[in-house]
């Protein structure tokens, strides 16, 4: 099991998942995504592409021929991508709180409440003043945004501090930023067209996509739509009252999900 942070987090995100896949008898591993935690701090490769590259290779060097991908937000669309384009490696995929790349793009563009809920991407866009904002006043951006984007079960005040002191590290609000600056400045150019065409490979691997009712980031309906690019057996579960970070909000209720859909040897659609 390797398990995919999002956005503004970093491998801790998943300390309560590694304990409970642990105790099921997986061997459970948190990563840090590149330019976030202890990963290096790289001036390029924050493209989709070079990201999934990223995962594939820690499976490999975990000495696995495959794993099952979990990925929460920015991790999820990094699963996602490596599910389409290393297939051998990924044997199961489960995504929450991100709808399918060809789904998000779609939704960006034509979805105008989507757009509206996924403005902080826009503004990340601008040069220089998106990572200020972040790192300023410790980090505070951080913690206002995940308390924005909970249900009303917040993780709590030392969990949010842990968050805010890893954006301060040196050059990691930039490194953040950068995936989601390709995501939107690449939608005209040749390499992000490629890479949507690319996406159009159906995912052969059982899916379960996860999401949180009351997530304001990313709509529920947004997310929906991603069964239309898997062909495998696909589930989808929303948890009630939760919001864009159902892995922390209810924590047990998470991973009992995850857990169940991962032993059931033929999971239905």
């Amino acid at each position: 099991m390797l398990l995919l942070h999002g956005f503004p987090q970093f491998w801790w995100a998943w300390r309560h998942q590694l304990m409970a896949l642990a105790d099921a008898g997986y061997r459970a591993v948190a990563m840090d995504l590149r330019g976030v935690g202890g990963s290096d701090r790289t001036p390029r490769g924050y493209d989709p592409a070079n990201l999934a590259l990223d995962i594939t290779g820690v499976v490999r060097s975990l000495g696995e021929p495959d794993a099952a991908l979990v990925g929460h937000d920015l991790g999820g669309y990094l699963a996602w991508t490596a599910a389409v384009m290393r297939p051998k490696l990924v044997r199961r995929l489960a995504v929450s709180s991100m709808p399918h790349p060809r789904r998000w793009r779609s939704a960006m563009l034509s979805d105008f409440a989507q757009s509206r809920a996924g403005s902080y991407i826009w503004g990340f866009q601008r040069p220089w003043l998106p990572e200020r904002q972040l790192v300023a006043n410790d980090a505070a951006l951080v913690g206002q945004l995940i308390r924005d984007w909970s249900g009303p079960t917040l993780p709590d005040d030392k969990a949010i501090d842990v968050y805010r002191r890893a954006m301060t590290i040196p050059s990691t609000a930039h490194c953040s930023i950068e995936p989601y600056r390709w995501m939107v400045r690449s939608m005209a150019r040749p390499d992000g067209i490629q890479f949507n065409r690319r996406m159009k490979r159906p995912v052969r691997v059982p899916t379960l996509q996860l999401h949180g009712s009351l997530d304001p980031a990313m709509r529920t309906r947004s997310t929906a739509g991603s069964a239309e690019y898997v062909e495998a057996p696909y589930r989808w579960r929303l948890f009630d009252g939760l919001g864009h970070f159902p892995h922390e909000e209810d924590p047990a209720a998470f991973s009992a999900e995850l857990i169940n859909w991962l032993k059931d040897p033929e999971p239905d659609r």
